[in-house]
């Protein structure tokens, strides 16, 4: 039975909620390295290991969960994904030596492969082509959430227990998972508007990998993850800065934790703007198909010298060292309006991340419009392969680089140059979303074409034997035209 409006948008809202859930858990770890090194006794490079396991395990067990969902009952293969993870990421929490902890990380990111790639598919076909960026905003902005999430519970509940995190966390995702039972079991291509009125039976196949890879914006939305991930991989380090340039002030371990959690998340917060990105390349994409593409390049080309400065800008610290939680919060909300620095430093980060926002629901939606529903999930997760690669090898390279740089620069400044250095990844994407503006006219046209040719075998076998009105053929960059146009809600009025 075809859920009513009240049941759709439950559905996106837990959808949203599990797919923030895999960046909670991966942000965690970040702000505790210290802590849980020194508890095992080992390096933070060890617990550092451990985030750049998770980006990889979780990228390419997506892709076998994505391709499953593709194929089979989604609900299903989202239900055993999101309970490894719980399972795990409990286990996580309990661990007596780093072996178990390493383990456990890396049994939960392979849960947490299932989540955000089937989910994506599903919310797809649960909203309209025209709505694509505005809901996307929110998809991308639930999983910038998810990390501050991550990072703010880490730092917060784990600064003088870092297992608490992983307990508290693992019991939000099995709520969450009880949610989801009662969310709306949508048909693929539900929302399509080439497929109104018809059931759609179409699911991926093995040898449908040529297919997907002969849509040249596909393959510049993959690649584009590899340089646009090495950068911001190297933003999971942010509360390592801030925690060094505490430390270097004089603060305590404990309060230096904190405050560098408290700062990475206030300096996230430019993330929520994404919905600007979300709405700006919805009305530009109803001017030309190039529109999501266009916007997403800009961004992340202009974000990069904010990026510079922000680093860069020293930053004066004013917090009652070995007070409680709530005082250091307090304390450092106050330095926005009382330190110059630190105002200017926010000010900074808030617009260079809203700029980089722009990138994620403009790729979400690009996804949705160059691909069937049958393929999407596997696309996702494709690129999300791509992007844990990028991730952890951003990750990684930053460690290396800060180890390097130290001899030259003292800590917190080798944190501040590296991270610096690492925001200049952006440029090829930026570059390669531009390649993407070139091609997505011809492959929304295909699409386009693909899902009225589907429309049309389906009337057939129902004994209309006729083909709609509208298929569309000819130059493609006037097909993709008239896809955009039908995402124009004014032609709802």
């Amino acid at each position: 039975m075809r859920g009513n409006a009240v049941h759709r948008a439950y559905s996106v809202i837990v959808f949203v909620v599990l797919a923030s859930l895999d960046n909670v858990a991966i942000g965690l770890v970040p702000p505790l390295y210290g802590s849980i090194a020194a508890d095992y006794g080992v390096s933070e490079a060890h617990i550092a290991l451990a985030t750049t396991v998770m980006f990889l395990v979780s990228a390419v067990a997506a892709i076998g969960f994505a391709y499953a969902g593709d194929r089979t009952n989604r609900k299903p293969v989202l239900i055993i994904g999101t309970l490894i993870w719980v399972v795990a990421t409990y286990w996580s929490g309990l661990a007596g030596d780093y072996t178990g902890f390493l383990l456990s990380q890396v049994l939960a990111a392979f849960g947490l492969g299932a989540v955000a790639s089937v989910s994506f598919s599903v919310v797809s076909d649960l909203i309209t082509p025209k709505r694509r960026g505005l809901v996307m905003s929110f998809w991308g902005l639930s999983q910038g959430a998810g990390t501050i999430a991550g990072t703010m519970i880490g730092g917060l509940l784990g600064h003088e227990d870092w297992r608490r995190p992983f307990l508290v966390v693992a019991t939000v995702g099995v709520i969450a998972t009880v949610a989801y039972l009662f969310t709306y079991d949508v048909p693929r291509g539900d929302s399509q508007p080439e497929l109104a009125g018809i059931e759609y039976d179409q699911r991926i196949h093995h040898d449908h990998l040529p297919v997907i890879l002969r849509r040249r914006t596909n393959v510049w939305l993959i690649l584009q993850g590899i340089s646009a991930q090495v950068a911001l991989g190297s933003l999971v380090w942010l509360p390592v800065l801030f925690r060094a340039r505490a430390e270097d002030q004089g603060y305590s371990t404990g309060t230096a934790v904190i405050v560098g959690s408290v700062f990475a998340t206030l300096f996230q917060l430019g993330g929520a703007l994404s919905i600007l990105g979300g709405l700006v390349g919805d009305r530009l994409q109803r001017r030309t198909p190039r529109g999501r593409a266009l916007v997403a390049s800009i961004g992340v080309l202009a974000a990069v010298p904010f990026y510079v400065v922000l680093f860069l800008v020293p930053m004066r610290i004013d917090v009652p060292d070995g007070a409680g939680s709530a005082a250091v919060i307090r304390a450092v909300l106050a330095d926005v309006f009382t330190e110059p620095t630190v105002g200017a430093c926010l000010a900074t980060a808030i617009f260079a991340l809203a700029l980089t926002s722009a990138n994620s629901p403009n790729w979400f939606a690009m996804i949705a419009d160059v691909n069937p529903p049958e393929h999407r999930g596997t696309v996702y997760s494709l690129g999300n392969l791509v992007n844990g690669v990028g991730r952890a090898g951003g990750n990684v390279l930053v460690a290396v680089a800060f180890r390097g740089l130290a001899s030259a620069f003292p800590p917190p400044l080798n944190y501040a140059v590296g991270l610096a250095a690492f925001q200049f990844f952006f440029v090829p994407t930026g570059v390669m979303y531009w390649l993407a503006s070139r091609t997505v006219a011809k492959d929304m046209a295909d699409t386009h074409a693909a899902l009225l040719a589907a429309r049309a075998s389906a009337l057939a076998t129902t004994a209309s034997g006729q083909r709609p009105d509208g298929d569309v053929g000819g130059d493609a960059t006037v097909a993709g035209q008239r896809l955009a146009a039908q995402q124009d809600p004014r032609a709802d009025r």
